[in-house]
């Protein structure tokens, strides 16, 4: 079994060089203006993926 997409990290979503850490823990982009609660030196978590995996998981269960 291949891998179908390749790991791009913040590059991926946000382009290079748009998303800045203005405190511990909140990143905002410069190009669309969000705000992102993530890690001190990481905009996202181990933790954070897990969560969005399992909610995302559940919510499926119950649609089906």
């Amino acid at each position: 079994m291949t891998k179908r997409t390749r790991k791009v990290g913040v590059t991926g979503k946000y382009g290079t060089d748009s998303v800045k850490r203005q405190a511990v823990g909140i990143w905002k982009c410069k190009a669309c203006q969000k705000v992102v609660a993530g890690g001190a030196w990481t905009v996202t978590t181990t933790a954070a993926a897990t969560v969005r995996s399992t909610v995302r998981r559940l919510r499926e269960l119950t649609e089906a």
